[in-house]
């Protein structure tokens, strides 16, 4: 799958976060979060494995987190990116 328009989903609430992404030339994330730098590894973590299971190689993102959960971050994560791609098996 491809990236190939900018998209964003979430909000700047707490207990939500923010996601941006964009077409790029490799995979690149930014991470900001209101609770800790070791979250940020864990949602860096959980973005990589999405991108891994839909194939996606090309991506910019970045994500304001404001403390939440994984289920709301996956759940943020799948809608971005269903938002932006675009399924090269699709003409």
């Amino acid at each position: 799958m491809k990236i190939i328009k900018k998209a964003q989903c979430g909000s700047l609430e707490s207990s939500d976060l923010m996601i941006y992404i964009e077409p790029s030339d490799g995979v690149k994330i930014e991470v900001e979060s209101s609770i800790s730098q070791l979250h940020n590894k864990e949602i860096e973590y959980l973005v990589i494995e999405e991108l891994k299971a839909r194939n996606i190689d090309k991506v910019y993102i970045k994500i304001h987190d404001s403390g939440a959960m994984n289920l709301t971050i996956k759940a943020r994560l799948k809608t971005v990116l269903n938002r932006g791609i675009k399924n090269e098996d699709q003409a």
